[in-house]
């Protein structure tokens, strides 16, 4: 405020600040600085005073994170003493506002975390808070999902192969917790599942007391344990702690005729919430929380914001459940929010929430610098998080560093021999998968990096049927795949390719066991082993359909070969036709596969035989003979020693052979290989004698396995050594 005193000096009084510190500053300006002229003076005036109060602006910034700093170490203290003294001031704001930074957890404590992770994009949203939660701990952890079956099966898989030490996980079924929150009417983009933290005192181990509760789109940036040690100071009835909410939401002022569910003033948000599961079990909190529901239900309807309109409601009804967190253990980045009240004060973040249904395309001030706190985690490479931590007694082995340490370094085939033991990470359906299998129904199988990305599209082009892809990648060029595949609009309308992300790990492409993967989660009878390279005819899939009842592939061992040929072209007139295809053959447009380079892997399939062919016919394996095959899904695993490039295939077909497969040659099936630069794999091949030495030795230590596993059937591949 503007005002003059005693008429010799303007004084300009500013209180910048808010509840329960405000700083005074002083300006004045005596009217020796004031012009003796009325031309301009008003404008001087005015100027000198906006540059005063700009610099008044910056001076307070820096008292305003000291005092925050000073009055921090100051509840500490105070509430360290409350917590030996078995006292609590929930009533006073400030001290609310501070996290106690003398308490300690034991160091081998287990923190529980609890979890509604349900659907494919959900997982993934997962992984980037458990990425953060990682990052920073310095205890075991153990995860309780309330997932759904495909939740389950992905973090199960993702959980099993990351191997994090003093990590555990368990799971309990969205099917039956649903029962106890389908009767709610919700509206929130979360559905059913966002009212299932509701649920926790009843769902989780009834010997589990406490847990902390989170939304899988939170990220942290600081130790779980400064949370989890907030539990020492719910004393008394305290069995519920939030953040206040962020946003004018529940104060009914957001539009006209706005009016929300019961809260005790700006309501609280549930993104980050910590539980006394003892003493809601001992006060019937099932009981509680449903009769309220009832009763507000009658007059509100249904739900906008799901277990948080009801939590409020409760916490409105009976406050003495309340714990309020400072804010900064969720700072909630939606529409409309008011969080910069709470990070512009404060000096450190703990917990970001993108809880707006647009996540990170939500409008807010500061959005960069969120934006790379989040990308720092999301694209962060999750296999450096396999840390041990010291000092806890952990008596499990295990066991994949015992084989490899187990190991040889000094021989010379040690970097291969390491790549068959490796496990790497992987996330299973990484998209949106939905497919029901038909009985004679076929699956493509195949695997492939980022530099063959540009061919997934043609391939959905050429085969309708499912797919599913094992894709090495890194974690940042997982989240590339992933905007690759939104913006594509022919990979966004197919339900039936499963995308499977196998992180990178080791020094070689782990080409058989990417196959393993995709091979694994198939649900069609049968698959068609391919290459991503290659482009399968127009109508393959529904031939092959018609195709396997009439060779009777229920009752025999059988493996239909698909020609397979190539062309040195980037763009053809891809063939239509059998004829079309022998008219291009005969020009010189194609070719028969690698008939210039490795032409017993593809001689057996009798390619003059097959132009005249009108029904299908026996080849017999030979060595080295590695064919495109159609067989039933339940086969051996493809042999993991063979990585990057060499035997990959031929292993595999030797195997059928020994189990008594027959191979028959469709003839009217044919698939094409597109040229492509060599892979890194093969210029190692080619440039290395040492891989050529280690890729003989595999071969001959592969076929004495096979003769091992298979006696005297697989004897005749030793006397082709």
């Amino acid at each position: 405020m503007l005002i003059r005193m005693r008429k010799q000096t303007l004084a300009v009084l500013v209180i910048i600040g808010a509840f329960p510190t405000c700083i005074l500053v002083y300006l004045a300006l005596t009217t020796d600085e004031i012009p003796k002229y009325d031309g301009q003076a008003g404008q001087i005036l005015e100027s000198r005073l906006a540059q005063r109060l700009k610099e008044a602006d910056q001076e307070n910034k820096v008292l305003r994170k000291q005092l925050s700093k000073t009055r921090n170490k100051l509840m500490g203290l105070q509430m360290s003493i409350a917590v030996q003294n078995g006292t609590t001031y929930n009533g006073n704001k400030t001290l609310i506002k501070c996290l106690n930074a003398e308490l300690e957890i034991p160091k081998c404590e287990v923190i529980h975390i609890a979890i509604v992770c349900a659907g494919h994009s959900a997982t993934r949203s997962v992984v980037t808070l458990i990425k953060s939660v990682l990052f920073y701990r310095k205890n075991p952890l153990h995860f309780h999902f309330i997932s759904d079956h495909i939740a389950e099966l992905i973090l199960t898989r993702l959980f099993e192969t990351w191997n994090v030490p003093e990590v555990n996980f368990s799971f309990y079924s969205t099917d039956k917790v649903q029962e106890d929150v389908v009767w709610i009417s919700n509206k929130h983009y979360s559905g059913v599942f966002g009212l299932m933290k509701l649920t926790l005192p009843k769902t989780l181990p009834q010997n589990l007391t406490k847990v902390i509760v989170l939304d899988t789109d939170v990220t942290f940036a600081t130790d779980i344990a400064e949370l989890w040690k907030i539990f020492s100071i719910l004393k008394g009835k305290k069995a519920i702690g939030l953040v206040e909410n962020q946003s004018d939401w529940y104060l009914g002022k957001l539009w006209k005729n706005h009016r929300p569910w019961r809260a005790l003033g700006r309501g609280f948000n549930t993104g980050v919430i910590l539980l006394d599961l003892q003493k809601l079990r001992d006060m019937g909190w099932m009981e509680l929380w449903n009769k309220i529901a009832q009763e507000e239900l009658q007059t509100m309807l249904y739900t906008s914001l799901a277990d948080q309109d009801i939590f409020n409601t409760v916490l409105k009804l009976h406050p003495y459940l309340l714990y309020q967190l400072p804010c900064q253990w969720n700072v909630q980045l939606s529409d409309n929010t008011r969080s910069e009240q709470c990070y512009s004060e404060i000096s450190d973040l703990k917990i970001i929430h993108w809880n707006s249904p647009k996540k990170l395309k939500v409008k807010i001030k500061h959005l960069e610098f969120f934006h790379n706190l989040y990308l720092t985690f999301l694209e962060y490479d999750a296999n450096l998080l396999r840390r041990e931590l010291f000092g806890c007694d952990n008596t499990q082995e295990n066991p994949i560093e015992q084989q490899l340490s187990a190991l040889n370094e000094d021989d010379e085939c040690y970097d291969f021999r390491r790549e068959r033991i490796l496990v790497h990470r992987t996330h299973l359906y990484y998209l949106d998968y939905d497919y029901q299998p038909t009985e004679w129904d076929v699956t493509l199988v195949a695997q492939l990096s980022m530099d063959r990305l540009q061919m997934l599209e043609t391939i959905c082009r050429h085969w309708e049927g499912p797919i599913s892809l094992a894709l090495h990648m890194s974690d940042a060029e997982a989240q590339q795949f992933l905007r690759y595949a939104q913006e594509s609009e022919v990979l966004m309308q197919r339900k039936n390719i499963g995308y499977h992300v196998v992180y990178r790990d080791g020094q070689y492409y782990p080409v058989n066991y990417l196959r393993n993967v995709a091979l694994k989660q198939v649900n069609t009878p049968y698959v068609f082993l391919s290459d991503v390279d290659f482009l399968p005819m127009h109508g393959l899939y529904e031939y092959l359909k018609k195709a396997l009842p009439l060779m009777d592939m229920e009752n025999s061992k059988k493996a239909l070969i698909v020609p397979a040929f190539e062309t040195q072209r980037y763009r053809i007139d891809f063939p239509k036709s059998k004829a079309e295809l022998l008219t291009q053959l005969d020009m010189g447009d194609l070719f028969t596969f690698r008939f210039h380079v490795w032409p017993k892997g593809h001689a057996q399939t009798n390619y003059a035989k097959w132009r005249i062919s009108t029904q299908p016919y026996k080849v017999e394996w030979n060595h080295d003979f590695e064919p495109y095959i159609v067989v039933g899904k339940d086969i051996p695993k493809f042999d993991q020693r063979f990585v990057g490039f060499g035997w990959n295939k031929v292993s595999h077909i030797m195997e059928l052979d020994v189990l008594g497969y027959e191979y028959y040659v469709l003839p009217n099936a044919f698939m094409i290989h597109m040229p492509h630069a060599p892979s890194f794999d093969i210029a190692k091949f080619r440039s290395s004698s040492n891989y050529r030495r280690c890729l003989k030795l595999l071969k001959a230590e592969f076929k004495r396995d096979l003769s091992l596993k298979h006696g005297l059937k697989a004897l005749k591949y030793l006397s082709n050594d």
